[in-house]
Parts: structure tokens; C-alpha cells; sequence
């Protein structure tokens, strides 16, 4: 297999982070110094970031007099930071939809003067290429050909709007956090990443006659158009529900039963045994069912109730073989409660911006003839640890988000900024998950970890 032609040097085509930039409106601080970056763009289309500065985060060990790798951008998919080596300031940057915007503007001109062919079809596959005659070195569609990223704003209609390929859709949404100083490399944090819902389809093999395909998985086949990250609430819990019920059946209802598989499964012969087996018990049993079937009969001659008939006359009811089965499993509620209260004007943004994430994203979407409704996005929930999957909580399946409310007053009394903006919020979720929790859903876990609580 041939190794992959790398397009850009550490010496070409800087890459340089804003000191400040815009989030659907939200001012936000990078926080990175002067550092410049550069681009590394393979004949795949992946991109990766990288910085001359050398500078490891803190944590992870200072200074390592290397080139320092900040993540990677693959072609069809989202930033990947890399563990240790990212700060948090670049994974929100790299993470936001303006900062893989010019991430990916960049990497284009990076890879046109490196000497690619069809550089922005390299980047941008599934996008009409420049026209004809333009060039290479053409524009690129929405942009305005700045690539320092120094002006990175997000437009206003970008914000109210997000829409791609239809009016009526919203298909992106921020990347958020609260508090602001929040960093999910140090303390646990629950992440919320929102998903464009994805129906199963039918499909029905010798190996799935269950009727349908597995839902396309989260990170491989479907990736988040958002995501808010906020610290881990009090009173957090799970509950595993399955539905088991009370069954009776007793011995002539039994018996019917027995017949009717017998002569299903074994044709006319099963059902002369099993009717041989019923009579020959029948008769072991003759004094019970002496005393007992008249009054039986009794009742049902006078269209009566047979089993009040036998109760009055032997003072015994026929055994219901009362039995408790299972009926199906059940779907997960999940429940959060988070005050949000704002310590700068910037807070206060996100908060609002954050209120609205949910609202939208829960909200139910028209199609373009309004002739119908389309589901609303759903939800991958998980805690981290660290910046890690949390192995000591519960793990989540996709989940829709069933109610969200939004109390302007918690603390009893309006009260707000000179701006107008409330002192404080308080929101509820209520989440279900998409699917029940299956035995197997433990299995394919680490089987070698089996201190991992899992679902």
C-alpha cells in the first residue's frame, strides 16, 4: 500500500489562532499567547495541526523541545485533540465550527501551494470544485480569503440559521461550556453532544430476522453538531426497569395448549400423544377430578360461574399456576437539574446561548413542503473523568430529550443585570434513551475490565 503524499512544512503557510473570536455570538478568549500553528495535509485529505513551540501542557510534562502535535481534522469527520498534548483553550478552538472552518480553508491553500491537484476537492469531497478556468488558486466558497484566522467570526446569519441543504433545518450548533473557566482535562464534567437523528432501517438476513439494522454508531458513522459541557450534578442516579407481569393458565387452558403445539409441531401423530399423555392423567387422578369436574359443568350448564360453583360446593378453585413473566424491557429515563448563573457578561451569553442549544435541538422540524415533521435531534450523554469515559457511573445509549424546562426566577424573586439578563437560571432535562439495555450491551465491553459499572 502506498504511503501517503504530505502537503506543508513547518516553515510555510503559518496558522495562527485568533486572540479572540466568536462563537454564535459569544466573545470568546483564546488564551494561547502568540503561538503560531502549521498544517499537514496528506493525499487522503486528512489534516493534521501541528505548533513549533514545543510546549506541552503543564500537566503533561513542560517542555518537550519537540514539534507538538495539537490533533487531527480527518476529511468526513471532527477535531480530535490529542490526550496530553491539546489544551483546553486549542480543543475548544479546533472544536468550534469557525475554528475546523479555517482549519480546513487553510489546509486547502496549504495543499494548493504545496503543489496538490484539486487541492479544495482534496479537503471539501463532497463540494463543487472551483469553475472552470479559475484555477487552482480559485476562491473558496464562503470564504473571503483571509487565512490567518485572525477575523474567524461567525455571521449572523450563520448563527440564527446553521442551515445546510435545507430551509428549515438546523444542522450545526455551538460547542459551549459552563462555567467559562471549566476544563475537562481537571475536573469530571457531563458532556452533551447533539446528533442529527438517525431512524434504523428494515433489514431482515438469516443472522437479523429481528426486521431491522442496527442504529449507524456515534463517532464511526455519525458525528456531533454540538456540544455543551457542564459540571456533574448533584443527585445524579440510574435505575434499570424491566417489565415482568402476573400470568395464570390452568389445567384445561393447559391442556388446550398442549394440544394445539403438539399438533403443530408433530402433525396428527403429536396430537394423539399428547391427547393420550392428558387421559392417561386424567385417570391417575380420577378421585379429584370425580369431585370436582360436576361442579365444573354445573356451573356452565346454568351459565353460571363455573368457579364459584366449585368454590361453594368443595371449597377449592382449579390451580391458576399463577406464574410472574417477562414482558419486555423498558426505556431509561434520565433526569438533570442545573442552575446556571452568570459571573460576567460573557457567562451570560453562553448561558442564553446554552438555553437555546436545548431548545432548538429538542424542537420537532418541518420539512420543506411542511407536509411533514421530522424527529428532533437526540443526544449522546457521557461523564468524564478526566477528560476520559467516567468508569465508575453509569454509561448512556442515545437518548431524545423528552422535556426541557427553564425556570427565569429560581431564587424566588426577578432580579436582573443592568443589560437586562437574569441573574441566574435554573434548567431541567429529562432524557430517555432510544433503545433498551440489553444483556449484550455488558458483553461487548472490555471483557477484561469488569470493574467498569457500563450501563
Amino acid at each position: 500500500m502506498a504511503t501517503p503524499t504530505t502537503y506543508g512544512s513547518r516553515d510555510k503557510n503559518a496558522f495562527q489562532v485568533p486572540k479572540e473570536y466568536e462563537i454564535n455570538g459569544v466573545k470568546t478568549q483564546s488564551n494561547n499567547g502568540n503561538a503560531r500553528y502549521y498544517l499537514l495535509v496528506d493525499s487522503v485529505g486528512d489534516t493534521t495541526i501541528k505548533t513549533a513551540d514545543g510546549k506541552l501542557p503543564s500537566s503533561a510534562g513542560g517542555n518537550t523541545g519537540m514539534d507538538r502535535v495539537v490533533g487531527t481534522i480527518p476529511k468526513d469527520g471532527v477535531f480530535k485533540p490529542v490526550l496530553g498534548s491539546t489544551t483546553s483553550q486549542e480543543t475548544q478552538y479546533f472544536n468550534s465550527a469557525i475554528g475546523q472552518k479555517n482549519v480546513k480553508n487553510h489546509a486547502v491553500i496549504t495543499a494548493q501551494n504545496a503543489g496538490a491537484q484539486n487541492a479544495h476537492q482534496l479537503i471539501f469531497p463532497n463540494s463543487a470544485t472551483p469553475g472552470a478556468g479559475q484555477g487552482q488558486n480559485a476562491p473558496i466558497p464562503g470564504v473571503d480569503g483571509s487565512t490567518s484566522g485572525e477575523s474567524g467570526g461567525v455571521s449572523d446569519a450563520e448563527f440564527k440559521a446553521g442551515i445546510s441543504g435545507s430551509a428549515n433545518t438546523r444542522n450545526q450548533f455551538p460547542t459551549l461550556k459552563y462555567p467559562e473557566t471549566l476544563d475537562a482535562g481537571k475536573q469530571d464534567v457531563i458532556k452533551f453532544s447533539m446528533l442529527k437523528y438517525s431512524p434504523k432501517a428494515f433489514q431482515t438476513t438469516k443472522d437479523n430476522l429481528g426486521g431491522f439494522a442496527d442504529r449507524p454508531s456515534i463517532g464511526k458513522d455519525r458525528n456531533a453538531i454540538g456540544v455543551v459541557t457542564l459540571p456533574i450534578p448533584n443527585g445524579i442516579s440510574d435505575s434499570n426497569t424491566l417489565n415482568w407481569g402476573d400470568s395464570t393458565m390452568n389445567a384445561a387452558e393447559a391442556a388446550a395448549a398442549n394440544l394445539a403445539l403438539s399438533g403443530i409441531k408433530g402433525g396428527g401423530q403429536g396430537l394423539t400423544d399428547a391427547a393420550g399423555k392428558i387421559g392417561e392423567g386424567l385417570t391417575q387422578n380420577s378421585g379429584e377430578v370425580a369431585s370436582g369436574m360436576p361442579a365444573l359443568f354445573a356451573g356452565l350448564a346454568v351459565n353460571g360461574n363455573a368457579a364459584s360453583i366449585l368454590q361453594r360446593t368443595e371449597g377449592a378453585v382449579i390451580n391458576p399456576n399463577l406464574e410472574l413473566l417477562f414482558n419486555a424491557p423498558t426505556l431509561r429515563p434520565f433526569n438533570f437539574t442545573f442552575k446556571l448563573a452568570s459571573r460576567s457578561e460573557t457567562e451570560s451569553k453562553i448561558i442564553r446561548s446554552i438555553i437555546r442549544f436545548f431548545k432548538q435541538g429538542s424542537a420537532a422540524q418541518k420539512s420543506e413542503s411542511n407536509l411533514f415533521l421530522k424527529a428532533p435531534h437526540t443526544f449522546q450523554i457521557q461523564y468524564l473523568h478526566r477528560g476520559k469515559e467516567h468508569k465508575f457511573l453509569n454509561k448512556f445509549k442515545e437518548c431524545a430529550l423528552q422535556s426541557f424546562s427553564v425556570s427565569y426566577t429560581p431564587e424566588g424573586q426577578y432580579a436582573t443585570f443592568q443589560d437586562g439578563a437574569m441573574v441566574s437560571y435554573q434548567i431541567t432535562m429529562q432524557f430517555s434513551e432510544l433503545e433498551p439495555v440489553f444483556n449484550d450491551d455488558y458483553t461487548s465491553l472490555d471483557q477484561n475490565n469488569d470493574t467498569e459499572i457500563g450501563f
